[in-house]
C-alpha cells in the first residue's frame, strides 16, 4: 500500500503575536498608570420597562483580572496556532470583549458610563460601515476591487437628502440613493470590466469625482436654496413590541429605524444568498475560478458587472444613514472616509458578510467610545480616541489580526480567450 504524503499545516502566528502586543500594552497601562475607585456601567435608562442595577467594577482588581484573561486566551491562541494553524474566531471576539471591560473600568474610574447609550451609539456609528462592508464583500467575492465605496455612500448621502427635500418623502430619498450608489457603480464597473482598467485606479479617480462633484453642487445649488434642497425628512424610530422591552438589548438593536431593520435583514439575506443559492455560487465562482465558470456556460463578465451594480446600490443605501437616517442636512465630506474603513471590515472580516458585520460594529464601537470617554471626563486624550478606529483599520489591512485570503481572481479582469 503507497504512502499516503502528509498534510502540510501552514501556521500563521500573526494573531498569538497582535493578541499578546495588546496584552503588553494594557499591562503597561495598569502598571504605570494605576487608577483606584468604582467604575459604575448603567445598564437601563430611566424610559426602560424593565430596570437592571447599575454594576460596580472595582477599577483595580477588573484591571488585572483582565490582564490575566487576556495573558491565558493569548496562550490559547498560540496553542491553536501550534495544532491547528490557525486561531479560532471565537478566542479573538473574548478577548477583544475582555479588553473592552478592562479598559472601560480604567478609563471610568470614579464616573459613570451609560452602556445602553454606549451601545445604542456604536451601531448608529457602524450601520453605514455594514451597508458599505455588504458591498464590498459582494463586488469582491465577484472579482471587482470596490476601492469607490466612500463615493457610493457620498452619492448616496447627497441624493438622499436633495430628494427627501423636495418630495418631504424619505422613501423617496433612500430610492434615490440607491440608484446614485449604482450609477457610481455603473461607472467602476464599466471600466474595470468592459475595458480592464485597473479597479484601483478607478475607484481612486471616483472617489475624487464624486467629493469634488457633490461639493461643488452642495456650495453652488443645496447651500443657497438649503430650506427647499438640504432640509432632509428623518425616518422615524419604530419600536418593535416586546422586543423593545429586553433589557439592554432591546433599546440598542429593536428601538431603530426602518434604515436598520433593513440593514439587519440586508445581511441575513446576502449571507444566505452567498452561501446557500445558485447566485451565490455564480458570484462566488466567476470571483475565484472565471474560467472554469466560463466553461460550464457562466457569463463571467456580464455576472461581474450585475454584482458590482447590486454592490453599488448597498453601498448607495448605506450612505442614507448621514442624512434621512439622522435628519441631518448634507454637508461637504460627511462621510469622512467611512467607506474605506468599510473596505478594511471587508478584509477583517475575510470576505463573509457576517463577519465583515462584526468588523464594522468593532469599528463603530470604537467611534461611541471616544464619543462617550469625551462626555465622562475620562483622563484619556481625546485626540487618541478619534485615531481609534483609524489605528484598528490600519492593523487590519497590514494583516497583523490574521491570516486573510481574498478571492483568488480578485481585481484580474477576464479576458475570454
Amino acid at each position: 500500500m503507497p504512502d499516503v504524503p502528509a498534510t502540510t499545516v501552514v501556521r500563521s502566528y500573526k494573531a498569538p503575536v497582535a493578541l499578546a502586543a495588546f496584552a503588553i500594552l494594557f499591562a503597561l497601562l495598569v502598571l504605570l498608570a494605576p487608577r483606584t475607585g468604582q467604575a459604575t456601567l448603567r445598564l437601563s435608562n430611566d424610559s426602560d420597562a424593565i430596570q437592571l442595577p447599575a454594576l460596580s467594577l472595582p477599577v483595580a482588581a477588573t484591571g488585572w483580572v483582565c490582564l490575566v484573561l487576556m495573558l491565558l486566551l493569548t496562550a490559547g491562541a498560540l496553542y491553536f496556532v501550534r495544532a491547528q494553524g490557525r486561531a479560532p474566531l471565537w478566542i479573538v471576539i473574548v478577548y477583544i470583549l475582555v479588553a473592552i471591560v478592562g479598559f472601560l473600568g480604567w478609563a471610568a474610574a470614579g464616573a459613570t458610563i451609560p452602556v445602553v447609550g454606549l451601545l445604542a451609539g456604536a451601531v448608529a456609528l457602524a450601520v453605514p460601515l455594514i451597508y458599505g462592508a455588504l458591498g464590498g464583500v459582494i463586488g469582491e467575492r465577484a472579482g471587482v476591487v470596490n476601492i469607490a465605496i466612500e463615493g457610493q455612500l457620498l452619492a448616496g448621502a447627497f441624493t438622499a437628502a436633495m430628494l427627501s427635500s423636495i418630495t418631504r418623502q424619505p422613501l423617496m430619498g433612500l430610492l434615490g440613493a440607491m440608484i446614485a450608489g449604482m450609477l457610481v457603480a455603473a461607472v467602476l464597473a464599466t471600466f474595470a470590466i468592459t475595458y480592464f482598467v485597473d479597479q484601483v485606479i478607478v475607484g481612486v479617480v471616483l472617489n475624487v469625482l464624486v467629493i469634488g462633484l457633490t461639493s461643488f453642487l452642495f456650495s453652488q445649488v443645496l447651500q443657497p436654496n438649503a430650506s427647499v434642497l438640504n432640509s432632509p425628512v428623518r425616518f422615524d424610530r419604530v419600536p418593535i413590541p416586546l422586543l423593545a422591552d429586553i433589557p439592554v438589548l432591546g433599546p440598542v438593536l429593536f428601538r431603530q429605524t426602518i434604515l436598520v431593520y433593513v440593514m439587519y435583514a440586508a445581511v441575513a439575506l446576502v449571507y444566505v444568498g452567498m452561501f446557500h443559492t445558485r447566485w451565490g455560487l455564480r458570484l462566488r465562482a466567476v470571483g475565484e475560478h472565471p474560467k472554469a465558470a466560463d466553461t460550464v456556460g457562466i457569463n463571467v463578465n456580464a455576472t461581474r458587472f450585475w454584482n458590482v451594480l447590486l454592490a453599488g446600490a448597498i453601498a448607495g443605501l448605506g450612505g442614507t444613514i448621514f442624512t434621512i437616517g439622522n435628519g441631518i442636512p448634507f454637508n461637504k465630506e460627511m462621510t469622512a472616509g467611512a467607506g474605506f474603513i468599510a473596505l478594511a471590515a471587508v478584509i477583517f472580516g475575510q470576505w463573509d458578510p457576517i463577519k465583515a458585520t462584526l468588523a464594522a460594529l468593532l469599528f463603530g464601537f470604537a467611534s461611541s467610545l471616544q464619543n462617550t470617554l469625551s462626555v465622562i471626563g475620562s483622563p484619556v486624550p481625546s485626540e487618541f480616541m478619534l485615531m481609534l478606529p483609524y489605528l484598528v483599520t490600519i492593523f487590519v489591512v497590514a494583516g497583523v489580526v490574521g491570516k486573510s485570503r481574498a478571492p483568488a481572481a480578485d481585481g484580474k479582469p477576464y479576458i475570454k480567450g
